[in-house]
């Protein structure tokens, strides 16, 4: 599913669109208007700039909710999505944070998306959110209810977070993602936001997709820099990219769009 978003052999460089803090969040600045503005305008720096596809993430509502965010949250990332998805003419996802996959299918569906990213999608993880559980049995009967024709992004050793059980414990496998909890496609990252991902890491993904003959594309989550991403390329099928293409690789500031055609760039190159 996920791969019939791009040409046959593309490796997508999906940019993020970071959103500001969310009316109920800590953070929130009391101005609904900029939030939908901001989110626009970094979706245009992303499209002109040649990302592949865009991932909506409420990413200023820290701290975050481990995994039911309330309805006014849902509700603001269902207009901001449905804002981008009429901006730009490329596949666009959702996340929602902290892991409410209920809720990021649900804005998928509702506002026009394609696909959605779940942290925790099986096994179980300890997190500054507490533990969280993957619901993989509740959220891909969710999306077979609601009739969401929305790939799953599913992450392995997700960033932020560490397994309760031994890392090699099957509930953590690559294999156990995709078979057991049917993910789309697999994410690999790094210990945390913009963090580089282990080589070591990737290759461990890889190597447990081919074992297992899963025709799975692997993505790199975090990390990836124009000056990294060709050799990441040579390994994954497509990258997700938020830091290095903020402005001077600021997380908390606007897209550059001079920044992400140079990480384009070298990933097609």
């Amino acid at each position: 599913m996920f791969d019939s978003l791009f040409a046959d052999g593309a490796k997508p460089v999906i940019g993020m669109v970071h959103l500001p803090a969310l009316p109920g969040a800590p953070k929130y600045d009391g101005d609904r208007a900029d939030i939908f503005d901001a989110a626009t305008r970094d979706a245009r720096r992303l499209a002109a700039g040649g990302v592949d596809a865009i991932m909506v993430e409420n990413f200023g509502d820290a701290p975050f909710y481990p995994d039911d965010v309330p309805k006014h949250v849902v509700a603001s990332m269902t207009r901001a999505t449905r804002a981008v998805v009429d901006t730009v003419d490329v596949p666009v996802g959702v996340n929602v944070l902290r892991n409410d996959a209920d809720a990021a299918l649900s804005v998928a569906a509702a506002a026009g998306g394609d696909f959605v990213r779940v942290n925790v999608h099986t096994g179980a993880r300890v997190t500054d959110q507490g533990v969280i559980d993957g619901n993989a049995h509740e959220t891909m009967r969710l999306r077979e209810r609601i009739d969401a024709d929305v790939a799953l992004l599913a992450d392995h050793d997700v960033k932020h977070s560490a397994p309760i059980a031994a890392r090699g414990f099957t509930a953590e496998s690559v294999a156990d993602g995709v078979e057991r909890g049917l993910a789309d496609a697999v994410v690999v990252s790094g210990t945390g936001t913009g963090r580089e991902t282990d080589r070591s890491d990737l290759e461990h993904a890889v190597e447990r997709r081919d074992t297992n003959d899963l025709d799975t594309p692997i993505l790199v989550g975090s990390g990836v820099t124009a000056e990294r991403v060709g050799a990441i390329l040579d390994l994954a099928d497509g990258v997700i990219v938020g830091t290095a293409l903020k402005q001077d690789g600021d997380v908390g500031r606007p897209v550059s769009e001079a920044r992400v055609r140079e990480l384009v760039e070298a990933a097609r190159s």
